[in-house]
């Protein structure tokens, strides 16, 4: 196993940046083999072309891996909504979802409702945006089919209990968005039915990396409507239009571009090789330290203060006369976070040193001197 040291020393980043959760720079490793494979594909030789290609099944196998799957069930694409899409588009019923959810889950499903007629969107609106267990058991009804949710809240960094949620549901179908944690987040994705998620934020493999996962019961109940001449077993299917694969095959529209799967490949080889679970606490341990500095300027947290309940975001929740201060210092400090609709989402990594702590520490320390009371 990759000792820890070693991953959190490929973080070459400028310090001050605390946004991960909204892009990851990409890993010396990725970036490597980025211009690697460029070059292979430059040689105009097909031993060249074969060898960038065959990333495609490496990312599938090494994904399959890191959810605890096989990489039958493995389909890669080019976002995370791209998957969720594949899956809303395809199932019949009611879908139970929070309607604060991150777009790529509420307009997917939206779309497909209103596109196809089979689909209807229970909203749920938990009064401070967890999505908890108990706020989808109180939602469920003898019409819902399906239940869809973030592994971490993008606003709040809360992270749900994937396993307490399918005992909940039963034998309905899970759909998951792993954006905000696959790689950093010790999660049961066994017990969803889809996951989706893409490699170009904490996984450090830049855009175009996006997966999908179907378990065996996706497979079994979602129709692949938007599968494509890709989505078919066997050769190039000509002068004719055969069925859809059996396998997560069948949710492909085009083939996936070797180049990305090649960046995707490396980012989750470099985190198998580390330790989801070894990943996962260091940055509790990171996360907790922004809670630290934030607790001692007296900053408000929304952020489960529960380690197992959050990942690496960290959101401040200024009085609303604080925020553009609040982000003022910050930005004055060399520090890059995500301001949005009166918060400020604070996303470190295993990677983020001391330095840029300080910094962060440095700029609450300024606003809060000028604060008024």
């Amino acid at each position: 196993m990759v000792e820890l040291d070693a991953y959190i020393a490929s973080f070459d980043a400028e310090p001050g940046y605390l946004d991960w959760a909204a892009f990851g720079p990409l890993s010396p490793a990725v970036r490597a083999e980025a211009q690697a494979d460029i070059e292979l594909l430059g040689s105009g030789r097909r031993s060249g072309i074969r060898l960038v290609r065959d990333h495609v099944r490496d990312a599938e196998a090494l994904v399959a891996e890191l959810v605890g799957g096989d990489a039958s069930q493995v389909v890669l694409q080019p976002s995370t909504t791209y998957g969720l899409m594949q899956a809303f588009y395809g199932i019949a019923g009611s879908v139970v979802m929070g309607r604060g959810e991150f777009p790529s889950l509420t307009v997917a499903a939206t779309r497909a409702a209103d596109a196809l007629g089979s689909l209807e969107v229970q909203w749920i609106e938990p009064e401070d945006g967890f999505v908890t267990v108990d706020a989808v058991r109180d939602a469920l009804t003898d019409e819902t089919t399906c239940v869809a949710v973030s592994l971490v809240d993008f606003r709040t960094g809360y992270v749900a209990d994937l396993a307490a949620l399918r005992e909940a549901i039963g034998d309905r179908l899970l759909v998951v968005d792993a954006i905000q944690g696959f790689g950093v987040v010790d999660a049961d994705y066994t017990a969803a039915d889809v996951v989706c998620g893409n490699g170009y934020k904490w996984l450090r493999a830049g855009r175009g990396t996006g997966f999908a996962w179907f378990g065996d019961r996706a497979l079994e109940r979602i129709a692949p409507v938007l599968s494509g001449f890709a989505g078919t077993d066997g050769a190039l299917p000509l002068d004719e239009v055969p069925p859809p694969s059996a396998s997560a095959n069948a949710f492909h529209v085009s083939h996936p571009d070797p180049l990305a799967a090649a960046r995707l490949a490396t980012a989750l080889r470099e985190v198998r090789d580390v330790g989801v679970d070894r990943l996962a606490i260091e940055l509790a341990e990171r996360s907790a330290d922004v809670i630290f500095v934030a607790d001692r300027y007296e900053v408000p947290v929304v952020t489960p203060r529960d380690p197992a309940r959050r990942a690496g975001i960290v959101t401040l929740a200024p009085a609303p006369a604080d925020v553009a201060p609040l982000a003022a210092a910050l930005s004055n400090h060399g520090l890059t976070v995500t301001v949005r609709q009166g918060l400020v989402r604070v996303a470190p990594h295993v990677g983020t040193g001391a330095d840029t702590l300080r910094l962060f520490g440095d700029a609450l320390a300024g606003f809060a001197s000028a604060r008024v009371w």
